[in-house]
């Protein structure tokens, strides 16, 4: 990736000359066009026009939102984000967009990433959810995140990890974040849900600091937020590519398809398909190298993953600005989630384990 300085602090900075930079090539003009609502950053399409040779027609660049209470507040996920382009993406097989710049500054207070633009891909619909084949081309790009460093004793000290694997004290202390954030939720949103979700979302939160400390030794770099709204799809539906590596985590690789499957198709499609799109995942979790992890451990992990949804989704919740279409999302998620929660048996196996 090209080295340049100084960063741009905000789309004014996105010159042709910053792009030649950025590039190694000759631009000679450079339109640049909001893209996205920029909720947690900034992101804008940029239309370059070149001297010579041409390079992308269209590319796309974030940088730090232009609010600084939000820039200040998540720059935890711009170092995230940095961290997995710069230390882990050329050495995994996931789909994500060719990054050509990808720099960090200030603890995070300043960020770039440039990258491909993936138009005319389509993002996925989070509140409608995906169709199983949608779902089968998901769970095969997640095992190019999870299998060609499966178990590698790198990713315990990977810089910009927003969750390590948790010993005894991290655990207890995002397992006291949880009960707080199942709370807030049931307070905000529990009138929109059912008794029975409102009961297991927060009997998920009181297992939470066990949950993340069962099968320590199986782990690899979780996205940690393995959604549709994350996944750009091609027309056709015959590939995806993963953005918004901001949550980069460690731990227990089926938390990241349990999250995705159990948030992302209805429940009566989950139900159905469930078993079919967890073995297809372990297929190919093996076409990586992956071994000693047979296809039953990975189904158990699978029903064992499920707490990743309420956890993420009432941190949602509770730490995120509410809107209407986030208060939809958040609620579709959870009404999936702690359905699957139940009908996996999920705390029961985490009782069992413990």
């Amino acid at each position: 990736m090209t080295t340049t300085d100084p960063l741009p602090a905000g789309p004014a900075d996105i010159t042709a000359a910053w792009l030649s930079a950025a590039l190694g090539m000759t631009v000679t003009d450079v339109e640049v066009a909001p893209l996205g609502t920029g909720q947690t950053g900034a992101t804008y399409r940029i239309r370059p026009s070149y001297a010579g040779p041409a390079g992308p027609p269209t590319l796309v660049v974030k940088l730090p939102s232009q609010q600084d209470e939000v820039r200040d507040r998540v720059a935890l996920g711009y170092r995230a984000e940095h961290a997995f382009y710069a230390g882990a993406a050329d050495t995994l097989a996931v789909p994500t967009p060719h990054a050509y710049l990808c720099e960090i500054d200030r603890d995070g207070a300043d960020f770039v990433l440039l990258m491909d633009d993936q138009a005319p891909a389509e993002q996925g619909d989070q509140i409608r959810g995906c169709t199983v084949e949608e779902a089968a081309l998901a769970v095969t790009a997640l095992a190019g995140l999870h299998g060609p460093r499966w178990c590698d004793p790198a990713w315990l000290d990977f810089p910009g990890v927003t969750m390590p694997r948790a010993d005894a004290d991290f655990a207890a202390g995002v397992g006291m974040a949880a009960q707080l954030a199942a709370a807030t939720t049931v307070e905000r949103l529990g009138g929109r849900m059912s008794a029975a979700d409102r009961a297991t979302l927060l009997a998920t939160a009181d297992a939470t600091g066990t949950w993340l400390q069962l099968e320590p030794d199986r782990f690899a770099l979780l996205h940690g937020d393995y959604r549709l709204d994350n996944l750009l799809f091609d027309p056709a539906r015959s590939r995806i590519t993963v953005v918004d590596w901001q949550t980069i985590a460690v731990g227990l690789p089926a938390r990241d398809l349990a999250y995705f499957l159990g948030t992302g198709l209805t429940v009566a499609d989950r139900t159905a398909a469930e078993r079919d799109l967890v073995q297809r995942y372990h297929a190919a979790l093996l076409t990586y190298g992956v071994s000693d992890y047979g296809a039953e451990t990975c189904w158990r992990d699978y029903r064992l993953g499920t707490p990743q949804i309420t956890l993420i989704s009432s941190f949602g919740v509770a730490f995120a600005a509410s809107t209407e279409r986030g208060d939809d999302m958040m609620l579709a998620m959870l009404a999936r989630g702690c359905a699957a929660i139940r009908e996996l048996g999920t705390l029961e196996l985490i009782a069992e384990l413990a």
